[in-house]
C-alpha cells in the first residue's frame, strides 16, 4: 500500500492483496495494522522524508528507487512513530524486503540509511 501510494493509489488493502495475487483472507488484525502504519507515513510524510534525505548521503528522495523509498518510509515510520517492534527487526525486514523487491544495490543502500537513522535511537 505504500508503494501504491507513491503513485497516487488509494487502494484498500484488499486490493492491493488481490492484485499481488493472496489468495489467503487476512486477519483484521493484519489490516488494522497495514492501514496504521500507511496513515502514519501519510500524517508524517514530511518529517520521514527529511530523516530518509538527511541519511542518505548522495541521494534525494526524489531520485530514489520508489522500491527503496516505500521500504524506507515504512521502516522509518516504525523506528521513528510506532516502536513497538525492536529497531534490528525493523531494519532486517526491510533488508528483506528490498532482497526480494528492489534493486541488486537496494538491501545495502536501504541497510545503511536506517542504521544511520536508527543509531541515535538507541536499542
Amino acid at each position: 500500500m505504500a508503494y501504491e501510494k507513491l503513485f497516487g493509489c488509494d487502494d484498500t488493502y484488499a486490493t492491493v492483496s488481490e492484485i499481488s495475487g493472496v489468495e489467503a483472507e487476512p486477519a483484521a488484525a493484519d489490516i488494522d495494522f497495514a492501514n496504521s502504519i500507511v496513515d502514519g507515513i501519510d500524517e508524517h510524510r514530511a518529517e520521514i522524508d527529511e530523516v530518509i534525505g538527511a541519511a542518505a548521503k548522495g541521494w534525494s528522495v526524489e531520485r530514489m528507487p520508489k522500491v527503496d523509498l516505500s521500504v524506507l518510509r515504512v521502516a522509518v515510520y516504525e523506528l521513528l512513530y510506532d516502536r513497538k517492534a525492536p529497531k534490528k527487526v525493523v531494519i532486517n525486514e526491510a533488508v528483506r524486503i528490498a532482497t526480494k523487491y528492489g534493486g541488486e544495490d537496494s538491501p545495502r543502500f536501504i541497510n545503511g540509511v536506517l542504521g544511520t537513522v536508527a543509531s541515535p535511537l538507541g536499542k
